[in-house]
Order: structure tokens, then C-alpha cells, then sequence
């Protein structure tokens, strides 16, 4: 009855657009990987990134080691700012790929490539194993002290095309121009996506950001993907919101937000801001999704070069990332157990690192955690 209601156009796009591939895509997203026997160890491909990667990286391996977790690392190096001591991208997508499972630290990106390239090992990870969909929840932890308590939000962003298309050029000496790339196929994918992952977590709203007053063909393609899909969702709440003023009320109102969908650039700032909401960088998880793999990595885009060799890192967002891939591949106790000795141990008060006002070093936190496991 309530494809009725809808136009010629739409019937036709639903067609195509909501086909049996992209429910596919959908059922193999958010299902879990299961290991063949209940204490086979699952491989895990980890890329400990630029800055304090590679610290919170050995956070993650030495609570994985005290309970005793059956995750077997295949450990890669890959750094654009240091391609000197990096494995191929070609060599950690093909593990990405076979292991169907990856945590990653941040990679740093520079200014500028010595080969003149302008795709990063970044875009050139997302493009070649389509991980379409970047999903990072922004929730206030008990003991981090917050300007707004309580948050509970989500946002997606679309992280395949947009302006990381990495189409630049120079039409005259002086003039620089910038392609910004958006598809029906694509934008309606992401939508679809966010939408699913409302109905499946239970959330009752989804917000699609835009600028389709200014960018009118290319945000306006995507908000009217994003405004057809919504006709397919009826017992979900749907509003779109200008990206400026999006930012404004995410400020000063974030509690009315639930699930936030949104093109590449402005999901990329409305996630570090939202970390900056919920306590920093270094306590917000995030994950990339494909039809065929996942990778998790912080969800605030921050290496913290500055603090690389001081014993100084949060290791948070990693730890809470690495719980989220245990729930994954269908390891929930111990995802559970890593998460209530997290939530203890912030809770307490007693390690707190400096990013959240206290003393504690990387390697104090850690121990912290490993003392508050439950056996």
C-alpha cells in the first residue's frame, strides 16, 4: 500500500536500487563472522598506523594476552610518512581481504607525495575494498567529564566518492580545480544503509546532512536519494539538516540527534567534532563496513604525533574497538569482559590519562584495565 503512494520514479529507482545485491550487502554487514570451533583462533589483519598507533596497538595485544583471547594478529606496517619501513598497500589489502576482519590504528597523511600521487593509502584501502560505509557511535562514558551528558548517537558517512575522489588539477596557472564526485548508486547505498542500521539498533530517527542549497546538483542528488529511501522506512522519523547548522546544534543541542547520514567531507568533521563532544579522540571507537570485511579504527581522525614515545596515549578508543571486533566474529563473553573492566576502570577514576585530566600513563591504564578483567 505504501509503494503506492510513491511516484513512477521512484517505483522504477526502488527497483534497481533495492534489489537483492544491496539486501545482500546489508545481511552480510551486520552479521557476524563465526569461527569454526569454539576455540579456533580467528585471524585479525593489524595495522598499527602512524603516531601513537603502534602504542595502542600493544595496549590491545597485552589485554588480549591476560584473557587470553583466541585472535591470532597478522601484524602489517603501512605508513604513507614512512615508506621506508611499509608493506605494500597491495600486500595489507590482500590480507584485509582474506582474513575478512582488520584493526587499525590511524595513518597519518602528509601535505604532500614525493611520487606526486594524489590518492592516500587511505582512499586507496576504502576504494579497493569498497568500504562504503563509516559508522562511528558517539556515546558519553560514565567518568568523563562532558559538557553534555548522556549521548547517544550515531553517524554514518559515506566514505567512497564525494571530494576524497582525488580528481584535482590545474586548468590555468593559478586556478586549481576540484572534483567533487557524488552518485545516485552510492548515495542511495549509504542511505539504504543508515536506515537498516536504525531499524536493526533500534533507533527512531535518521538525519541526513547536506549543503543542497549551495551545491545544488550534487548534495541535491544526495538528499533526494536520502528522501526516497525514507518512504521505505515509515516507522522511522526522517529529517535532513544543512551541514553549517548541523554543526551549531550538534554544539548545543546534540541530544537531538540519533542516526546521522552524510556525504564524505562532511562526515569526516562532523565525527571529530562529535569525539570532541563525547570526550576527545581518544575514547570514541568507529568502523568501516564493506559487503565482505570490516575494519575498526578510532572513530576521531587524530594520530597525536606529539605525544609518540611518551607513555602518554589513551588507549580507550582502541581497546573499545577491539571489543567491538570480538562481538564481531562472535566472541561477545569476551568483548563483554573487555568492556565492563573499560567502563570500571574510567568509572573509578583512578587512571585517568592526561587527555581526561589525570596522570596516568598509557601503560598504567592498561594495567588498570588488565587488574579490572573479570575471570
Amino acid at each position: 500500500m505504501f509503494a503506492n503512494k510513491l511516484s513512477p520514479f521512484v517505483r522504477q529507482s526502488t527497483a534497481v536500487v533495492f534489489s537483492k545485491r544491496y539486501t545482500s550487502v546489508s545481511q552480510k554487514v551486520f552479521s557476524s563472522k563465526s569461527p569454526d570451533k569454539e576455540e579456533s583462533k580467528v585471524k585479525c589483519t593489524l595495522i598499527p598506523g602512524d603516531g601513537v598507533g603502534p602504542e595502542l596497538c600493544v595496549s590491545v595485544k597485552e589485554v588480549f594476552q591476560a584473557m587470553s583471547v583466541p585472535v591470532e594478529f597478522e601484524e602489517m606496517f603501512l605508513s604513507e610518512v614512512n615508506p621506508s619501513m611499509s608493506v605494500p598497500v597491495e600486500t595489507v589489502i590482500e590480507s584485509i581481504h582474506k582474513n575478512g576482519i582488520a584493526l587499525k590504528g590511524i595513518l597519518s597523511t602528509p601535505f604532500s607525495s614525493s611520487s606526486g600521487e594524489l590518492q592516500t593509502l587511505n582512499m586507496k584501502i576504502r576504494k579497493q575494498l569498497d568500504l562504503f560505509a563509516n559508522v562511528v557511535h558517539v556515546k558519553t562514558i560514565p567518568g568523563i567529564q562532558t559538557r553534555h551528558k548522556d549521548l547517544d548517537f550515531i553517524t554514518i558517512r559515506e566514505q567512497t566518492e564525494g571530494e576524497y575522489s582525488a580528481l584535482e588539477h590545474e586548468s590555468v596557472p593559478g586556478v586549481i580545480e576540484c572534483m567533487k564526485i557524488v552518485t545516485e548508486q552510492k548515495s542511495r547505498r549509504i542511505a539504504k544503509f543508515a536506515f537498516d542500521y536504525a531499524v536493526k539498533h533500534g533507533r527512531k530517527k535518521v538525519t541526513a546532512i547536506h549543503k543542497a542549497n549551495i551545491m545544488k546538483l550534487s548534495d541535491g542528488l544526495f538528499l533526494k536519494c536520502c528522501e526516497e529511501t525514507a518512504q521505505l522506512y515509515p516507522q522511522l522519523k526522517f529529517e535532513h539538516m544543512i551541514i553549517d547548522n548541523t554543526c551549531m546544534q550538534m554544539v548545543s543541542h546534540p541530544h537531538k540527534f540519533d542516526v546521522m547520514v552524510m556525504p564524505n567531507l562532511y562526515g569526516n568533521i562532523i565525527d571529530n567534532l562529535a569525539s570532541g563532544l563525547a570526550g576527545g579522540a581518544g575514547v570514541v571507537p568507529g568502523a568501516s563496513y564493506s559487503a565482505d570485511c570490516v575494519i575498526y579504527e578510532p572513530g576521531a581522525r587524530h594520530t597525536f604525533g606529539e605525544a609518540v614515545g611518551k607513555n602518554i596515549a589513551n588507549p580507550t578508543a582502541m581497546l573499545l574497538c577491539a571489543a567491538k571486533m570480538l562481538r564481531h566474529v562472535n566472541l561477545p563473553d569476551y568483548s563483554k569482559r573487555l568492556t565492563d573492566a573499560l567502563e570500571t576502570v574510567i568509572a573509578s577514576g583512578k587512571a585517568k590519562t592526561r587527555d581526561l585530566g589525570g596522570y596516568a600513563s598509557t601503560t598504567d591504564f592498561t594495567r588498570s584495565v588488565i587488574s579490572a578483567l573479570a575471570f
